[in-house]
């Protein structure tokens, strides 16, 4: 079929009416899908249940230096589990804190404690008048909800297939002292599955903000979330660390992991990554906080999985779930809107997302359009601070928790939706 922006008036209100019936049909099924969150299946979970029972008697209870992880103590994290998520991250244990099972309460904590006692020992960004953080866009909800709740002042930078737009971001952190960090998602970031590239990884360490405090929120969510088996499919992150230590800047960046889509979402072990100087301030708040994390589930962790080969052998098994999903939504619409004109999409190599651009103005229509059959998305607006998408046009698509079955049918709940309200838009322009 041609694009719909050729087609005539009356082609139009005639491929309407099919449509709508169609849909009408679809919705009289009573059908209750969910595509709105990146949530692992059941079936991802069930793979991990060697974990649940791998200590069971007081004996399995001891770290290999004999500390009985039953009780308080160990700040930092077992040396085990220090090392199994610095191997995650290509670094050295030294560089690594071992939280609970969550890296958005590490970044949570990360701010509260920067608005509570300042960074590098400068003024306690509470004290201060302005406090600003860039956003690359489309992006991740909840690192956007964080900087709300705080009352930060939320500046869009657009993303691209290499990254955010490093042009816009260096100048913006040389030029305001009030920019106090950036959001990152930079392996198949979350919605758009983008991995930034090489030199944008060297743009970022080598980048000189106008305040010292200001730091790079580096949420490495999916470093090991690959959906095919063959290297040369997979996406490659140049070392953050690394390179903000060859840039003269150890102290930059703040990297976030978790095992949180590799083991248990609920109870997986969460890592912050950083400099020596980091860390340190990062210690002296836990000093007040807690007297350590669970260490029972550190060492069911390194006990489990061993080491990378290990991780590696578990994520390879989550990819022969994940992958039929992705293609069978990224066919559906290749098949149904593809040439249309009418709607944009990622295709990522890993994560947990696609990101589908459509008709300016039409993406909240399309959500609602589609609840109306039974789908539940994620909200339109939500891959934006403050909910605001400018051009009301980005849909994150979750495939992760349906059933291939499921996918099926949220597929064509989801194409019929975006035809319908773009035809109305079409037609509209047309008055």
């Amino acid at each position: 079929m041609k694009p719909y922006t050729e087609l005539t008036k009356e082609e139009l209100i005639a491929l309407k009416s099919e449509l709508e019936t169609e849909f009408e049909d679809v919705k009289g099924k009573g059908l209750n899908l969910n595509m709105s969150r990146g949530k692992p299946a059941a079936a991802q979970l069930d793979m991990a249940e060697g974990l649940l029972g791998i200590i069971s008697k007081n004996e399995d209870a001891f770290a290999e230096d004999g500390t009985d992880c039953r009780n308080y103590g160990v700040l930092t994290g077992l040396p085990e589990a220090r090392k199994l998520m610095a191997d995650m991250c290509e670094v050295s244990p030294d560089k690594v804190i071992v939280y609970g099972n969550a890296s958005l309460s590490i970044m949570f904590d990360t701010v509260s404690r920067s608005f509570a006692r300042g960074v590098a020992g400068c003024t306690p960004w509470c004290k201060l008048d302005h406090v600003k953080f860039l956003c690359p866009v489309p992006g991740y909800d909840r690192h956007f909800g964080v900087t709300e709740y705080f009352g930060v002042e939320m500046i869009n930078v657009p993303m691209t297939p290499e990254g955010p737009d490093m042009d816009l971001v260096e100048k913006l952190v040389a030029e305001d002292d009030s920019i106090k960090g950036i959001w990152c998602v930079p392996k198949y970031s979350n919605p758009q599955g983008y991995t930034y590239s090489d030199e944008t990884v060297r743009r970022f360490a080598r980048l000189q903000p106008a305040a010292k405090d200001f730091r790079i929120f580096w949420d490495n969510a999916y470093i090991v979330h690959h959906l095919y088996d063959e290297e040369e499919r997979q996406d490659h992150l140049l070392n953050i660390i690394e390179e903000c230590e060859k840039a003269g800047n150890p102290d930059l960046v703040y990297e976030f992991v978790s095992t949180s889509k590799i083991s248990y979402p609920g109870a997986g072990i969460a890592a912050l990554v950083s400099s020596k100087a980091n860390l340190e301030e990062a210690k002296q708040y836990m000093n007040f906080q807690i007297i350590g994390h669970d260490k029972l589930n550190q060492l069911r962790h390194v006990k489990y999985y061993k080491d990378m080969d290990g991780i590696k052998a578990q994520m390879t098994k989550h990819a022969s779930i994940m992958r039929p999903k992705f293609e069978t939504v990224l066919q559906v619409l290749e098949e149904e809107l593809g040439g249309l004109g009418i709607g944009s999409w990622s295709k990522p190599n890993g994560g947990y997302f696609i990101s589908f651009d459509a008709m300016e103005g039409c993406a909240k229509k399309i959500v609602a359009k589609a609840k109306e059959a039974g789908l539940t998305m994620t909200g339109a607006g939500a891959t934006f601070p403050y909910h605001k998408d400018p051009k009301d046009s980005n849909i994150r698509i979750a495939p992760s928790f349906p059933t291939p079955e499921e996918l099926a049918l949220a597929g064509k709940i989801f194409v019929l939706s975006v035809k319908l309200v773009s035809i109305d838009r079409i037609l509209g322009d047309m008055e």
